[in-house]
């Protein structure tokens, strides 16, 4: 690099780049064929299982004797969520609700238990639930336009 003082900006980013290209070697950087959303999704999908025992052994080779012991919570079972109709009727509250709360009792639903926000095995039973609650809600919109026009 010169060391002139009427150097313009682009001339100066010149000679840093050039400077550093002496320095670095000149290969292609290493890559890792990784895919990223590929892993998030299965760390999300609820497939992915890890043994008490792996834990457990991993923690105590970490810390040695002071480490606890770890009681392993009970095994809660997997209950399928009702796709009953009066059932998610009641889940929804719409006997309770008025008609400018439709919408949000809908969203609020749809958060809660859109297939898309379910492990994979569980998508067509939510996929149901959620055609049960929006048959249910559209039925009640129609109820309380009806009653509001008498």
């Amino acid at each position: 690099m010169g060391t002139q003082a009427n150097r313009d900006f682009a001339t100066l980013l010149d000679e840093l780049i050039a400077a550093r290209d002496e320095l670095e070697p000149s290969g292609p950087a290493p890559t890792i064929p990784f895919d990223y959303l590929a892993v998030a999704d299965e760390l999300h999908s609820g497939r992915i299982r890890v043994a008490e025992d792996a834990v457990e052994a991993e923690y105590r080779d970490v810390f040695g004797e002071d480490a606890i012991k770890i009681t392993p919570e009970p095994a809660v079972a997997e209950l399928p969520i009702a796709t009953d109709p009066q059932a998610i009727a009641a889940e929804l509250g719409l006997d309770k609700a008025n008609p400018a709360e439709f919408t949000r009792i809908r969203r609020r639903f749809a958060f809660a238990n859109h297939p898309d926000r379910v492990a994979p095995h569980l998508r067509e039973h939510a996929m149901l639930r959620m055609k049960v609650a929006n048959v249910l809600i559209d039925e009640a919109c129609k109820r309380a336009i009806r009653r509001s026009r008498r």
